[in-house]
């Protein structure tokens, strides 16, 4: 009985002193609705405007059953890619803002197109982000990308929220009617 008893100590301690290992990202939950809005509407991108910024433009590649690429960023010739949000030409818009310089970008890979999560699951594809020129990799190996723990943790954190944005936003596109 005592060893169970030390046992399930030692479970609660490790959760509460690991907090960002334990919970579910902001971004999974909408990541999943987005994936299940692109298949119900057959699609495979989708962008909008950046409500909170209108310099920034927003865009999603879908790769069915493996993948979400999503990306923000500044263009040179606003005028342009709105052009292409009128037309909904998505998946060229996507393409002219990864194609614009990195100084504001934020790329997500959301590998399994699930969201981000923090700690990569044994055998399986890790998901990274890249915040305006810095790439992270979220693959449970903070060491090898010469951070603490507690900073790849704060930018996961910082990446999940920022991601979990994106999504809201590409998910109010898809619901004027794409």
């Amino acid at each position: 009985m005592k060893s169970n008893a030390s046992a399930v100590l030692c479970a609660v301690l490790f959760a509460a002193a690991a907090p960002g290992w334990a919970q579910e990202s902001k971004s999974a939950p909408l990541a999943k609705q987005l994936v299940s809005e692109l298949d119900a509407g057959k699609i495979d991108s989708i962008a909008a405007k950046d409500p909170s910024n209108q310099d920034v433009y927003l865009g999603a590649l879908y790769i069915k059953g493996f993948q979400l690429l999503v990306i923000s960023n500044k263009y040179a010739v606003p005028a342009a890619l709105d052009g292409r949000l009128s037309k909904k030409e998505y998946r060229d818009l996507y393409i002219d803002l990864n194609s614009s310089p990195p100084n504001n970008r934020v790329f997500v890979e959301d590998l399994g197109a699930d969201g981000l999560k923090a700690k990569r699951e044994e055998n399986q594809p890790f998901d990274s982000v890249e915040i305006n020129g810095a790439r992270t990799m979220f693959d449970s190996d903070w060491k090898k990308q010469k951070l603490s723990e507690e900073d790849y943790l704060k930018t996961f954190s910082a990446a999940d929220d920022r991601y979990a944005q994106i999504l809201t936003a590409l998910l109010a596109q898809l619901k004027k009617g794409s």
